[in-house]
């Protein structure tokens, strides 16, 4: 099930909130929930309806050596502990690979998971990372070996090797 924001029922967004937290142990907090929220959320629900696999993907723009690109953003993605082994983070991420492809210019999202998203596709960012605090730009280098891209498009040609800039936040920037 492929939802926005706006059209996920409040119960609905409580459910994965709630599979989120059980999937991360307890680390999920309130700024990483609403690092979530704007955007598209890739839902796969048991046959109960209860949902047992989530991955969302938010408009961020991402710099790249001074080049701004349209970027699907991937936050939350996570399985229940029940349910994981079982493919269904594959599947989500499938579906939110589609998603950036369809929609945006380029793809990112961090994480210490490498492996899972390599076969899906996406790259180590081999570059500098950086944070743009109002006009200031912040060197951010534990996050150097965090980022990961998916290049198509106009994105296709990235050199990895670049500096590589998002907008402050709330909570964790990247």
């Amino acid at each position: 099930m492929v939802e926005s924001t706006e059209s996920l029922r409040p119960a609905d967004a409580a459910q994965v909130r709630t599979l989120l937290e059980d999937a991360f142990a307890g680390r999920f907090a309130e700024a990483d929930w609403q690092h979530c929220l704007g955007g598209t959320h890739v839902i796969l629900r048991s046959p109960n309806g209860l949902p047992i696999a989530h991955a969302a993907v938010v408009l961020r723009v991402i710099t790249v050596n001074g080049t701004d690109y349209r970027t699907g953003y991937v936050e939350g993605v996570g399985t229940s502990p029940d349910h994981q082994g079982d493919g269904h983070g594959t599947a989500v991420m499938t579906e939110a690979n589609r998603i950036i492809r369809s929609h945006f210019e380029l793809g990112a999202l961090a994480t210490g998971e490498h492996h899972f998203y390599e076969r899906l596709g996406w790259e180590r960012w081999a570059g500098k990372t950086y944070v743009a605090d109002g006009n200031q730009l912040r060197r951010t280098p534990d996050e150097d070996d965090g980022i990961m891209v998916l290049r198509f498009g106009r994105s296709g040609t990235i050199d990895l090797r670049s500096s590589i800039a998002c907008t402050a936040r709330i909570g964790d920037d990247w």
